[in-house]
Parts: structure tokens; sequence; C-alpha cells
């Protein structure tokens, strides 16, 4: 089993900085890719819009919308991943979930709780 828990949400005004962070622990391959996915507000139903990923030898993915202004890294020693996100907006406002998919053959999605990060002033 793997569990996900994320940190550094909040409230932050638009132009501002904020990092996120995500430790995973359990039966984590060496091999898997880490995730950042977000649910906008009022969205219950509508499917979770992928922000970024990056693998365990370091290829990174990005959405169009976040390109240029978040940086997705991990600390493989740690299991840990981060989210740095600059010059945010109003719609960068959602619950940003952490993810990890990892297997041999059959691949496991695993999700942590979900942080709120809400950009507003």
């Amino acid at each position: 089993q793997v569990q996900l828990v994320e940190s550094g949400g909040g409230l932050v005004q638009p132009g501002g900085s904020l990092r996120l962070s995500c430790a995973a622990s359990g039966s984590i391959s060496n091999n898997n890719v880490m995730g950042w996915y977000r649910q906008a507000p009022g969205a219950p139903g509508k499917q979770r819009e992928l922000v970024a990923t990056i693998t365990s030898g370091g290829t990174t993915t990005y959405a169009d919308s976040v390109k240029g202004r978040f940086t997705i890294s991990r600390d493989n020693a740690k299991n840990t991943v981060y989210l740095q996100m600059n010059s945010l907006k109003p719609d960068d406002t959602a619950v940003y979930y952490c993810n990890l998919i990892q297997g041999l053959g059959v691949l496991r999605a695993y999700w942590g709780q979900g942080t709120q990060v809400t950009v507003s002033s």
C-alpha cells in the first residue's frame, strides 16, 4: 500500500507563489511517475486536470496553462515531489492532488487527500 500526504496549500494573492510538497510512504517502486492534478471549485463531477508529472528519471510534462509558471521536481531519496507555483492566477484556484503511478504489468494509481490553493486579492 502507498500513502501520499500533501502540504503547502493556502491563500495567496494574484502574482504570488506557493510551493506544494507530497511525501509518499509505503511500498514505493524505484520506477514510478509522480504528479499533480487539480480540481476547480464547484466542479465535483468534473475530471481532475493534469498539472504536471515527473518520472523517476526526471522527465517532466506540464499542462499548457502552467508552462513557464510552475516547476515540478522530486527527491527520490525522500520519495517526495514538489510543485513550485509562481505568477499565480485566480484561475489556478483549485484543490491540488498528488498522484503516484507504479506497477509491473498492471499499473496502479494512488492519490493524496488534496490541498486547497486559493488565489484571490
